[in-house]
């Protein structure tokens, strides 16, 4: 037995060395091929680090304050169920997970608001939308182009080929359309997934907007703009309710103010009307008059004071954003990395270059056992 194991290791050893040798020696031999594609990768890193245009990433961080919960908006009881009203359902307060936030920014309405938003741009003397910026006046960049007719040329062949999809139309007698994005909305709209991202310290409470844009000032004006709008929808969405519960006690305030002076000025109009007879009838109806009339004036009055608290909670459930930090102008580029795209460029270069060196040998040794067979 040990002297098996005596005679196999060193056959073994042996068969690895060669295989190792052979394969020092494939390398050695190709050692000029993996070469030129080092410099054919440096010369491509080089190109596409020079040509890509820099970014500039305005930044913002923000801290939604939330208001609590307060009581409802009972203590009616009877009386309001005598003029028929129902409050029993007022005052649920709405509430978002921080973690959608994202989705807002995210959302079709957030990017039509803010593609429309006029921007200064350095190359134009008047303020442009993002919208005309991207669609019409930017200048296509030599590493765009370079893109278009090298990685992306397949898409552009087939897009050729396919011609341009025909724009949908909705219905014109329709109500409550959904919203029908042209080609250049939905380019843009894609494009504004790169350019904006929101990102959501759950744990900490605070959120970090960020806006990557080509000009230091450009990104701020966006950084700004969003910021706004951002804090508007989640304001919306968060008084939704308190304001719907203002709106509904607001009616029946109305109402109720209505019925009570309509109470008022029957009782004036019967008292003038009436203050000569000494009938009873006339009486016992001015009577019942005012007894409506105070049962309606006691729900006036307590409507008026939960209108008040309507009021007061619709502020009570707006959010206070404090800016931990304000949007200021970047001053330095967060992009590209110019030393690891040339790294990246010639890594792939000697990584293709060794493949081929390898993958020409191993297809000659296929070849020939093809022809053996």
């Amino acid at each position: 037995m040990t002297e098996q194991q005596t005679y196999i290791q060193p056959t073994e050893t042996n068969e690895a060395e060669k295989d190792l040798i052979e394969l020092a020696k494939t390398f050695w031999k190709g050692r000029w091929t993996v070469l030129i594609f080092l410099l054919i990768g440096g010369i491509i890193g080089v190109f596409v680090a020079v040509v890509t245009p820099n970014e500039y990433t305005a930044t913002t961080i923000m801290v939604p304050q939330m208001s609590g919960k307060s009581s409802s908006l009972g203590g009616l009881g009877g009386l309001a169920a005598l003029a028929g009203i129902d409050l029993s359902s007022a005052n649920q307060g709405s509430e978002m997970s921080p973690i959608l936030y994202p989705k807002i920014v995210s959302s079709i309405p957030f990017k039509l608001e803010l593609m429309n938003t006029p921007i200064k741009f350095k190359e134009f003397e008047k303020p442009i939308s993002l919208f005309d910026y991207i669609t019409k006046d930017k200048k296509t960049t030599l590493l765009e182009t370079f893109k278009k007719y090298t990685i992306e040329l397949p898409r552009v062949i087939i897009v050729a080929i396919k011609g341009k999809n025909k724009q949908l139309e909705l219905p014109k007698k329709m109500d409550d359309q959904p919203i029908l994005l042209t080609e250049d909305q939905y380019k843009v709209s894609k494009a504004l997934d790169e350019i904006i991202s929101l990102d959501v310290d759950a744990k900490q409470g605070y959120l970090t907007l960020n806006v990557t844009m080509p000009e230091a000032i450009v990104a701020a004006q966006l950084t700004k703009k969003a910021q706004e709008l951002l804090q508007q929808d989640i304001t919306d969405f968060k008084i939704q309710k308190a304001k719907a519960d203002l709106e509904f006690i607001q009616g029946r305030f109305n109402e109720a103010q209505a019925k009570a002076e309509g109470y008022q000025i029957n009782i004036a109009q019967r008292t003038d009307q009436y203050k000569n007879l000494t009938s009873a009838v006339p009486q016992v109806q001015t009577t019942r008059v005012q007894t409506k009339y105070g049962i309606a004036s006691t729900v006036y009055q307590e409507l008026a004071k939960q209108l008040e608290q309507a009021k007061i909670q619709v502020k009570k459930d707006t959010p206070v954003f404090t800016i931990i930090e304000p949007v200021t102008v970047p001053l330095e580029k967060s992009k590209p990395n110019r030393p690891m795209i040339l790294m990246i460029w010639i890594f792939l270069g000697g990584f293709i270059g060794i493949s081929f060196v390898f993958g020409k040998g191993f297809i000659a040794s296929v070849k020939k056992r093809w022809k053996e067979d």
